[in-house]
């Protein structure tokens, strides 16, 4: 950080202002005496910057206790923090559904929505779902839509800065899609756009089963698996967004594609779904040779690729998520043979957040952007550096 100056109010006030409402927010309903002793401002500074806040809408006095007032005569004035006073949305786009969950800005979720997509659907119609599931959802929760301070959208595919999918397989007409762009056009806040798998690892990092590690890698299990990594607490997307395309992995040596690897019978298998991939272990729980043998190879290949990325970055969890990770037999031999293959095999632990894990990191994404507008000084003093 910068040298401050007395030559710099504005800045000054900015760096009060966000020492006073970070603490505002982790209390519950402080006096202006409990702020005083949290930031180490003097009164005057911290009554000046509650007033502030207050004009902003961002604060609130508390409600007073009448019965208290009443016994002990006029108490303290409290304040709050209004998590009411904007709203978030995590949104995510998938091959068959769009969901979407709406989120105060204390992160408290306030509501969800979901509609179900075509696979062969085309990118408009598939937007046209995303709008549909949000319009319901502000219309049901009684949200008008100028409340929203960000949108966070998770989607498959390798994402750019500027929310242009510059890869993406998983869904028709995706790849060079500008999605943010696209979908900037729907709201009137920030979108920020980000990788399905990324968005998980950062899900399960705030609410699920990640909470208690920093260095993490997320494995979204499906028909081509991906994987998003947090190292030291924070995502890592590579240079280009790329980082954890594990389900490219095959093309490295390994020609057989997803449809011959799942395939019991000696022919690709078509279509290559989530149904016929769930038959296809149903038919190996049930004892047939040939389903067995592909899964087999679902497996071994499964492991490799996560393998990689455990050799590369040894994190300390791997969390395993998407809808292949409800299959039994799936954990286990996960975790036997990455003690095998790993120089330090990581714990290994299956996701709590479930189907919901995308959308939820999604709205984590959200809440970042937003913490970071109206807490964050270390930006405010390097631009003014």
């Amino acid at each position: 950080m910068g040298r401050l100056t007395g030559g710099d109010p504005s800045l000054l006030r900015r760096i009060n202002s966000a020492v006073v409402l970070h603490a505002l927010r982790a209390a519950e309903a402080p006096t202006l005496t409990d702020l005083v002793k949290v930031t180490g401002l003097s009164r005057p500074t911290v009554e000046g910057v509650v007033e502030g806040l207050i004009d902003t809408g961002l604060v609130v006095e508390a409600a007073v206790d009448e019965s208290a007032t009443r016994r002990q005569g006029r108490p303290a004035r409290r304040f709050r923090f209004r998590v009411e006073a904007g709203h978030l949305l995590g949104v995510e786009i998938g091959p068959h559904r769009v969901a979407a969950l709406m989120a105060d800005l204390g992160g408290r979720v306030m509501g969800s929505a979901h509609v179900e997509v075509s696979a062969t659907a085309s990118a408009d119609e598939r937007l046209e779902r995303v709008r549909a599931a949000v319009t319901d959802l502000l219309k049901r929760a009684g949200v008008p839509g100028d409340s929203l301070r960000a949108v966070g959208v998770a989607t498959p595919g390798i994402v750019e800065a500027d929310g242009t999918v510059r890869l993406g397989t998983a869904l028709p007409g995706w790849t060079g899609l500008p999605l943010g762009e696209r979908l900037r056009r729907s709201f009137r806040c920030p979108v920020l756009v980000e990788n399905d798998a990324n968005a998980a690892a950062v899900a399960e990092h705030w609410k699920g089963a990640a909470r208690q590690s920093d260095d993490v890698v997320f494995v979204l299990a499906g028909l081509s698996p991906g994987a998003g990594a947090l190292i030291g607490g924070r995502l890592h997307r590579g240079f280009g967004g790329a980082a954890g395309e594990i389900g490219a992995l095959h093309l490295l040596g390994r020609e057989a594609t997803p449809e011959e690897v799942l395939s019991p019978t000696g022919e690709p298998l078509h279509p290559l779904d989530e149904a016929q991939v769930a038959e296809v272990f149903a038919l190996a729980e049930r004892g047939d040779e040939r389903a067995r043998a592909a899964v087999e190879r679902y497996l071994r290949r499964l492991v490799h690729d996560v393998a990689a990325l455990v050799l590369a970055l040894d994190p300390e969890l791997v969390v395993v998520g998407g809808w292949a990770a409800g299959l039994d037999g799936i954990l286990e031999p996960l975790r036997t043979r990455l003690a095998r293959y790993c120089l330090r095999p990581p714990l290994v632990a299956q996701s709590l957040l479930g189907e919901a894990a995308v959308a939820t990191g999604a709205l984590r994404l959200a809440l970042d952007h937003v913490e970071k507008q109206l807490f964050a000084v270390e930006s405010t003093v390097t631009a003014r550096r």
